[in-house]
């Protein structure tokens, strides 16, 4: 049984990597520029080109393994992991993120589509409140606030689980609250993203055995190449945007998007 959408189907492969690789485009641009949201903003443009939410979570996570190896790497050879960081949200973020993926696999996706919808809204709204302020860095006028090893481990629970459901949030969820809650940016960023690695090859790992990856090759060739071709200019649009005005866009597409996938999948559930 194929897994894409009828006009997906009646596609040549190579269209179907030039389609997605424009998707990866649009989500490394993103990503590649406020270090965050590569998920969230290429999930939603999947979900709006009709794909179910397992299978473009499944897509967005085959793709990452690679991207997130590479980001791993390198903030490891900058030095900037904190070990109690990496260890206190890798073990519970992998958890939470294999739980995340089974249970979206499981359940219809006329029903999962609106609930993701409905996450990733929350998320715009959340990217377009941090427009709102001034600067992104921490105040440092204010005590930091060091998070508990407990709390790190909840805190990478949640994050691995609603990254797998939205196909993204691992970033905008821990990372935020942790430079919110007083940690370093540096350290807070290398330490997440190079744990994000071992996140994303469980949760990619877990929808292989679930849904498998033989019909979505076109759709992670794209993504990948896409976002590979694209990184070194997103650096460049990172130091030539301001922060504030990449945060409002970004926020304004995932929440039209969103909009629209919520209000599809409603109207089908009332029809159907």
């Amino acid at each position: 049984m194929n897994v894409l959408p009828d006009w997906m189907q009646v596609l040549p492969h190579w269209e179907l990597i030039m389609l997605f690789a424009g998707v990866g485009i649009i989500a490394q641009l993103i990503d590649g520029s406020l270090g965050m949201a590569y998920g969230v903003s290429s999930n939603s443009l999947l979900m709006a080109l009709g794909l179910q939410p397992k299978i473009a979570t499944s897509c967005v996570k085959y793709a990452e393994t690679g991207t997130t190896l590479v980001s791993g790497i390198s903030h490891l050879a900058f030095k900037n992991v904190e070990k109690r960081l990496f260890l206190g949200l890798v073990f519970t973020g992998v958890a939470g993120g294999v739980v995340g993926a089974y249970l979206l696999t499981e359940f219809p996706g006329e029903f999962v589509k609106p609930v993701v919808s409905v996450y990733l809204l929350v998320m715009a709204v959340r990217i377009l409140l941090k427009a709102r302020t001034k600067r992104h860095e921490v105040d440092t006028e204010k005590e930091a606030k060091h998070f508990s090893n407990p709390i790190l481990a909840v805190l990478g629970a949640i994050g691995g689980f609603f990254d797998a459901i939205g196909g993204g949030g691992w970033g905008p969820i821990v990372t935020t609250t942790l430079v919110g809650g007083g940690h370093e940016p540096r350290y807070a960023i290398g330490s997440v993203n190079t744990a994000e690695f071992f996140v994303t090859v469980v949760q990619a790992f877990t929808f292989i055995l679930i849904i498998g990856i033989a019909d979505l090759w076109p759709i992670i060739v794209g993504l990948l190449g896409g976002g590979i071709i694209v990184a070194p200019f997103a650096a460049w649009i990172c130091k030539k945007i301001p922060p504030k005005v990449m945060l409002i866009l970004v926020g304004c597409l995932i929440f039209i998007t969103s909009s629209y996938n919520l209000w599809k999948g409603l109207e089908k559930l009332i029809s159907g």
